[in-house]
């Protein structure tokens, strides 16, 4: 099954939905403003939660909990390594693979793919496709693709933020 997630600029405090091939909204996603971490509710479309997902704060590294029907499904961790970020999801022992800051990667299970994510460039904004192989790995694919995006949100807003703030070297 394919989802579809058009995103402009990631914003915590923003609402969106998730929709089929077709356009039919199967999910609404809502983050929480001025919370300590990031917070994300998934809704289905009759707007009872599905999901939520929560950051581990005062953590050396990027870690997300993924809560599913009221159950901890998942444990989101990037790895710290040298060339790519690499991502263990713990719970279902998930790992993504692929060029993850480019938004194209794969969700493997051992040597199965359980999703792949694709950034699509459309001209009425960028979309996320995330192609699902098991329905009922749906709602926590996409919990875990989110949780991904934050943690890349995150990244890229500190160096953007760390370029913006460093000065020149002086002329000489």
């Amino acid at each position: 099954m394919k989802l579809y997630m058009k995103q402009k600029v990631f914003s915590w405090g923003d609402k969106f939905s998730v929709t089929d091939e077709s356009g039919e909204v199967l999910y609404y996603v809502e983050g929480e403003m001025f919370t300590l971490g990031h917070k994300l509710h998934i809704y289905n479309a009759s707007h009872d939660e599905v999901a939520f997902i929560h950051q581990k704060l005062l953590s050396l590294k990027a870690r997300f909990f993924v809560t599913v029907d009221g159950q901890e499904a998942a444990e989101i961790e990037r790895e710290i390594t040298l060339l790519h970020p690499k991502y263990v999801v713990k719970g279902p022992g998930w790992e993504a693979r692929g060029d993850i800051l480019g938004h194209d990667y794969s969700i493997h299970k051992g040597d199965e793919v359980v999703a792949s994510v694709h950034w699509k460039w459309m001209a009425w904004g960028d979309t996320y496709e995330i192609d699902v192989a098991n329905a009922a790995d749906e709602v926590l694919a996409l919990a875990i693709v989110l949780a991904i995006d934050a943690v890349n949100f995150d990244i890229n807003s500190s160096e953007s933020a760390a370029h913006a703030n460093s000065t020149p070297p002086p002329r000489q």
